[in-house]
């Protein structure tokens, strides 16, 4: 049976929750964007899309500027594929590895070059989990962020995205990623260190929903790596996490050995891979 590519709207959320309780780890960023917005474009701030086959939703494609595959299988991709047409308008591809090289390859050689030409291609991004306490030991100095520290945790938060990225965060309107900042700190989901107004680490929990959260962002001041800072203070992050939810996950790029060892050592575990293509 053919299927087809559709606009979703909240009478949609039950067929839309299904398909994300699927897999609550992997599904997480697009998880907590519906459980804050919903699905309809007004108050998502961008399109969802879904692939029905029959009368059944099979798969879904939040459309903003990360474009993130849910649930979907070859012919979910080649539909989508089609459906993106020529004109790229997003910045990134994030998900699921063999999703998000299928979907990248076929907008590549179905529409050429806005999609084939990239910026950076990261193929292989061990996905990991925590569902446990940490190990070893925990750096009691990790606290949650409070708006007194908020120009240093944006600053640092900043050249974290640069360093990690290779660009500074909206370049056009400094101002959005200072309030998306703002917006993590008064959610107290943003944790660090912070010693006479300089962040010496910093993490967040970018996604939460379903009992898991996301951590993302995690940086250490370049002046201070190397001196076993980075575990301790994971570990105490993993825990102040579990506060909120059970499980904690992350994503971290196969060449960061030093980060992957962190993470080792605190107790996380591997479950999936994940890929991302920058434009």
């Amino acid at each position: 049976m053919a299927g087809h590519v559709r606009v979703l709207t909240d009478s949609d959320v039950p067929d839309v929750i299904r398909l994300l309780t699927e897999d609550p780890v992997v599904n997480v960023f697009v998880a907590a964007r519906v459980r804050s917005g919903g699905v309809d474009e007004f108050t998502l701030g961008c399109p969802m899309w879904g692939w029905e086959v029959g009368d059944r939703l099979r798969a879904l494609l939040h459309v903003g500027s990360n474009l993130v595959p849910v649930q979907a299988d070859p012919q979910a991709v080649d539909g989508f594929v089609e459906h993106l047409g020529r004109t790229r308008r997003c910045s990134s591809i994030v998900g699921p590895a063999e999703v998000v090289l299928a979907l990248w390859q076929g907008l590549s050689q179905r529409w050429g070059d806005a999609w084939s030409h990239v910026r950076e291609l990261r193929a292989d991004q061990p996905l990991l989990v925590m569902d446990t306490d940490p190990t070893g030991e925990e750096d009691e100095r990790v606290q949650r962020i409070t708006e007194e520290h908020w120009d240093a945790y944006s600053d640092a938060s900043a050249r974290m995205y640069t360093e990690e990225v290779g660009v500074p965060p909206a370049p056009q309107n400094p101002l959005s990623y200072r309030m998306h900042v703002l917006g993590l700190i008064k959610a107290g989901r943003a944790f660090g260190i912070v010693e006479d107004g300089r962040v010496l680490y910093k993490a967040d929990l970018g996604s939460v929903a379903g009992g898991v959260s996301q951590v993302q962002g995690v940086w250490v001041d370049p002046e201070l790596r190397g001196r076993g800072l980075a575990a301790p203070a994971m570990a105490r992050t993993v825990r102040l996490a579990r506060e909120e939810t059970p499980t904690v996950s992350l994503y971290v790029n196969d060449f960061n050995e030093r980060a992957r060892r962190t993470y080792q050592r605190v107790g996380f575990r591997q479950v999936g891979t994940f890929a991302t293509v920058l434009y």
